[in-house]
């Protein structure tokens, strides 16, 4: 009957050196991440958005390997609930430090600085997504955030304009480092040692902004805890407009946009539930206001869908 045929690989003569997609680990992914390759060969800068414009971030595939496993949650509706919790327990639990336990902003800083610190080494030293690590995390992130925005504006003396100004340019310098280091800006499948340093490093950037920039609304333009909450929750509606209808716009401008946002939504929350009466608040306790956010939290967390480990791009550590 003659010799046996050879493979499809085989028969292209020099083609046998380039293994397949399947034996190179990607599996019954290989469609998907086919395209991707194809995507990114072709020079698609597209901020996570494969060249069929669906965003590469929400596609749930395995890992490439057990060191490139995503560390962030998937970004849908429960992760924002969750983290406008978060950041309201920030403003509640920053101020319980710093004014009920009367430590001061300077001091409470210091104090959240090392809880942050302690909190980002386990984040950083695990291998993939772990909810409470994560999370922590960005809780510290918010109380830093607080503590320091407070400092800056009261004890320093510049003001909610100027510091938010400030924080804002740097939310600006930080992601364009980010995008001019690593060639993009990302929001899921954050994956190695230095997306994960610019990820943290904008959050809490971002977190100390909103809380300047939630004071400023609040007080300064004299609108209120209730009406500034109102505010930045029709400017969140805005976006959550934008990202459904208007696909033009890049998924991770719009991601950061409403990060920074629902800092300054959670700090008026926070507000209007322990500021006293004369202020437009309701002068709960900050103590038991931060435990019953951080249950609620907790809730989110433990019922927040963990799905599959998402695909990251393979790339070095830094």
């Amino acid at each position: 009957m003659g010799a046996p045929s050879r493979s499809r690989n085989a028969r292209r003569g020099g083609d046998e050196k380039y293994p397949s997609l399947q034996e190179r680990g990607f599996q019954d992914q290989a469609p998907t991440a086919a395209l991707a390759i194809r995507g990114k060969d072709r020079g698609h800068a597209n901020f996570g958005l494969n060249p069929s414009g669906e965003s590469m971030d929400s596609i749930p595939n395995g890992p490439l390997d057990g060191n490139l496993a995503s560390k962030v949650p998937h970004v849908a509706g429960m992760f924002w609930l969750v983290k406008i919790l978060a950041t309201t327990v920030g403003e509640t639990g920053g101020d319980s430090v710093s004014m009920t336990m009367r430590l001061g902003y300077a001091n409470a800083s210091l104090i959240f600085l090392a809880f942050f610190g302690i909190t980002l080494a386990i984040q950083v030293a695990a291998t993939r997504y772990r909810p409470f690590a994560y999370w922590s995390v960005v809780v510290a992130t918010t109380t830093v955030g607080t503590t320091l925005s407070d400092y800056l504006d009261r004890t320093a003396g510049l003001g909610y304009v100027i510091s938010s100004i400030l924080l804002f340019c740097g939310v600006l310098a930080a992601l364009f480092t980010w995008r001019s280091v690593v060639g993009r800006i990302k929001f899921e499948n954050i994956a190695t040692r230095q997306e994960e340093c610019f990820y943290w490093v904008t959050i809490l950037v971002s977190n100390t902004l909103g809380t300047a920039l939630g004071d400023f609304v609040a007080s300064t333009t004299g609108m209120g805890f209730e009406n500034g909450a109102l505010l930045f929750t029709g400017l969140l509606a805005i976006l959550a407009v934008a990202y459904f209808g208007l696909r033009k716009i890049p998924a991770a401008a719009l991601f950061w946009s409403a990060y920074v946002l629902t800092r300054p939504l959670g700090a008026t929350l926070g507000d209007t539930l322990t500021k006293p009466y004369a202020e437009g608040g309701l002068h709960l306790s900050r103590i038991a206001s931060s435990l019953t956010i951080a249950a609620l939290m907790v809730a989110g967390i433990l019922v927040m869908p963990r799905g599959k480990e998402a695909l990251a791009e393979p790339s070095a550590s830094a």
